[in-house]
C-alpha cells in the first residue's frame, strides 16, 4: 500500500497578506523633511548688505526746527497728494508699519474717530506707510477711513528715510508722527515703540502750541 506524502498545509489568504508598514511618528516625518530641506537648500552665508539701503542707525535725523521734506505721493492709484499742496494749515504726519497689522488699525481708527478734533485746529492729517496704493484703497474702505493714506511704496521708504524713520531691518516706516505747522516747519515729533499705540495726546497738545490759523 503507497504512503501518502503529506503536504505543508496552504497558508491563508489572510497570512499571506502584508502587514502595512507602520507610519514613522510625526516628529520623525518632520525631522525627515527638515534633513532633505537641508540637502536641497544647504545654509549660506547671509547675504552682503546693499550699501544703498540705509539702515536706522545711519538715518538722517529730522529734528524739530527743521523744515519738513516735501513729498507727493499716491493717495489712490490715480491721485498724488505732496506736501506742498497741504501747506498754510497745520499737518500731522503719521508713519506706520503697515496696513492691517493690529496696532496699525487701531492707531488709524482712532484718529478716524477724532478728525472733528483735529479739524478744531484746521489741522490735516494724512497716514503714510511702505504699503502700495491699492492696499492703502482697501484697508481705508474697509476701516472707513476719511484721511488719506499715502504709500511710500516705490522707491520704497523713500519719504520714510527722507524724516529718518524707515526701518531697514523689516522693511517698513517707524511708528512716528510729525506735527508740521502751516510754514512747513517740523514743531513736534514722537517716535513711539513698534508695538505701542501712540495714541493722540501728544498730537493735540503740540497742535495747541501752534499758531492759530485763519480757519481755526
Amino acid at each position: 500500500m503507497a504512503t501518502r506524502k503529506k503536504t505543508a498545509p496552504k497558508k491563508s489568504a489572510r497570512a499571506k497578506a502584508v502587514k502595512p508598514a507602520k507610519k514613522p511618528p510625526r516628529r520623525h516625518q518632520e525631522e525627515l523633511l527638515d534633513e532633505a530641506l537641508e540637502e536641497s537648500f544647504p545654509a549660506s552665508d547671509p547675504l552682503p548688505v546693499d550699501p544703498g539701503v540705509v539702515h536706522l542707525s545711519d538715518a538722517p535725523t529730522l529734528d524739530v526746527g527743521h523744515r519738513a521734506p516735501d513729498f507727493a505721493l499716491k493717495a489712490t492709484p490715480d491721485q498724488t497728494i505732496s506736501l506742498k499742496q497741504l501747506r498754510g494749515k497745520p499737518i500731522v504726519l503719521v508713519f506706520y508699519p503697515a496696513d492691517w497689522s493690529p496696532v496699525c488699525g487701531d492707531q488709524v481708527s482712532l484718529y478716524n474717530e477724532m478728525l472733528a478734533e483735529f479739524q478744531g485746529y484746521d489741522a490735516q492729517i494724512v497716514g503714510i506707510s511702505v504699503d502700495g496704493a491699492w492696499c492703502h484703497t482697501a484697508f481705508a474702505k474697509d476701516r472707513k477711513l476719511r484721511f488719506p493714506l499715502l504709500a511710500d511704496f516705490e522707491p520704497k521708504g523713500a519719504v520714510s528715510k527722507r524724516y529718518g524713520v524707515y526701518d531697514a531691518e523689516t522693511g517698513t516706516s517707524q511708528r512716528a508722527l510729525f506735527v508740521v505747522d502751516a510754514e512747513g516747519i517740523v514743531r513736534w515729533k514722537y517716535v513711539s515703540p513698534v508695538g505701542i499705540n501712540p495714541g493722540a495726546d501728544g498730537i493735540l497738545d503740540a497742535l495747541e502750541t501752534l499758531p492759530k490759523t485763519g480757519n481755526a
